[in-house]
This record gives structure tokens, C-alpha cells and sequence, in this order.
């Protein structure tokens, strides 16, 4: 993508400020997975730092701690999610990602957005371009009737909060959450999955980055990342295999097999 001298500029500036805040333990709230570049759209969307080391599998259902600049830090005990609905009781927790799983967002112009979201950067509002994912609508409306769904995203708030708003016309998600939300681990923001307050063998992440699952990847429905074949259908033809997946008690007995024999 094309950027502008000064976007570029503002670019390093709101990187640098978001790994001092980083360093400092501060909240911060951002978008994307695998952009094409490393400038402001990257500060913004991303679920993989600048610093790029591979991070360090951690068993299931092992108590974490974050590593950040070498030094261990404890993760908060407090569940990042509130106590399941009552009519939610027995339904499986899928934690799904949004950018480049679910849609592709951009700085430059597209003329089939669908949507057009203002976000406000260092006093300056700038436009950002969304495409939806095809299926996606068909997708989050029968994920809703079959599962408590959570929206969960490395990327900031301030983006994708009203890029949700627009996308869940069913109210799929029922709750939101965001870059503060996860771990910083090895230049990595990992999506903990032991932190949600939820049962393991009960939750699945869809996510097109394996470094966002690299905790839990037995809890993992990979997808191919997106960015604009609108002929994609692989979120359609998930349907179905989610459909069985909501009658089972225990998600890794059904993924395993699926692996295997994929």
C-alpha cells in the first residue's frame, strides 16, 4: 500500500509510542494480522509486532506466565470474560479474530468497500476502507444461534469496535475483545485462551495467525487469511462443520480427528 510522507511519519511516531506503553503495562486497543506493510496500517491492525522471534509453544491447560523482554510476568487471574448467559449454559465458547479472518481493512481507497470507518490518529482523521469476507453474513448469523461467539482481535479498539458494530447485524459477538486483551509474548500478541473463564475443552478460536493460538493450537480452526477473492468460500463451507461440532462436549476429540484426517 501507497502512504503518504507524513502518514509515514505519524506512522513511527504511533509505533513507538505503542511499545513504550507496551513496556510500561499501559491498555492500548488496535486492528489487523498480516498486513502488506510495516507503517501505519501495521501500527494499527496488527497482531504481530515489529520485533518478529518466534514464540515459545506452551502446553494446553498449563498455567501461564507472559514473557515480555525477558522478564516473566504474571498473568492477571481475573477472566477476561463475564459469566456465561444462563441460556448460554453448555454452549461452546469460539473465540473468532476479525481482520483478514472475518474481513481485509485498508488505508488506500477501495471502490467496493463496504464499509468506511473514521479513525482518529494524533489529532488527524483518517479514512480506513473495509471489505467483508464473502459468507461472512451467513456465517456470524448461524455461529450466533449456535454458540456463545466472541470477538477477539489484536487490533485496536478505536478500529475495530465500529467495524463490529457495522459487520454483527445479529449480534453474534456478545462480547469484544481487544489488543489490551492479549499477551505480549516474544513480539508476538498471543490471543491466552486459559484466561477467558471458560471450560478448554468448550472453546475454539478461528484466526488466520497461528502465533495468536500458539498457547492453545489443539483449540485452533485455522482459516486462510483474506484480503479481497471474492470468491472465496471457505467461511461458508465451515458451516457445516461447526453445526456438528456444536453437539459435542469435549472440542478436542472432533479437531484432532479433523486434522488427522484433513
Amino acid at each position: 500500500m501507497d502512504y503518504s510522507p507524513s502518514i509515514i511519519t505519524q506512522v513511527a511516531k504511533e509505533e513507538e509510542e505503542n511499545a513504550t506503553c507496551r513496556e510500561e503495562g499501559a491498555n492500548q486497543v488496535s486492528p489487523s494480522k498480516k498486513p502488506r506493510n510495516r507503517g501505519f496500517f501495521y501500527s494499527l491492525f496488527c497482531c504481530v509486532s515489529h520485533r518478529e522471534t518466534e514464540p515459545r509453544p506452551v502446553k494446553n491447560n498449563v498455567p501461564l506466565l507472559a514473557e515480555e523482554n525477558g522478564t516473566l510476568l504474571n498473568v492477571p487471574a481475573e477472566p477476561l470474560l463475564p459469566q456465561m448467559k444462563s441460556n448460554d449454559a453448555g454452549k461452546i465458547c469460539v473465540v473468532i479474530d476479525l481482520d483478514e479472518t472475518l474481513v481485509h481493512s485498508s488505508f488506500k481507497p477501495v471502490n467496493n468497500a463496504d464499509f468506511i470507518i473514521p479513525v482518529e490518529i494524533d489529532g488527524t482523521v483518517h479514512q480506513v476502507y473495509v471489505l467483508k469476507r464473502p459468507h461472512v453474513d451467513e456465517f456470524l448469523k448461524r455461529m450466533g444461534e449456535l454458540f456463545e461467539c466472541v470477538l477477539f482481535t489484536a487490533s485496536l479498539a478505536k478500529y475495530a469496535d465500529p467495524v463490529s458494530d457495522l459487520l454483527d447485524k445479529w449480534g453474534a459477538f456478545q462480547c469484544r475483545l481487544f489488543r489490551e486483551s492479549c499477551v505480549f509474548h516474544k513480539g508476538n500478541y498471543v490471543k491466552d485462551l486459559s484466561r477467558l473463564g471458560r471450560d478448554l475443552k468448550k472453546v475454539i478460536i478461528i484466526d488466520n495467525s497461528p502465533a495468536s493460538y500458539i498457547f492453545h493450537p489443539d483449540n485452533a480452526v485455522p482459516v486462510a487469511s483474506w484480503f479481497d477473492d471474492m470468491s472465496d468460500t471457505e467461511l461458508l463451507d465451515l458451516i457445516p462443520f461447526f453445526e456438528r461440532l456444536s453437539k459435542v462436549d469435549d472440542i478436542y476429540d472432533m479437531l484432532n480427528h479433523q486434522r488427522t484426517s484433513s
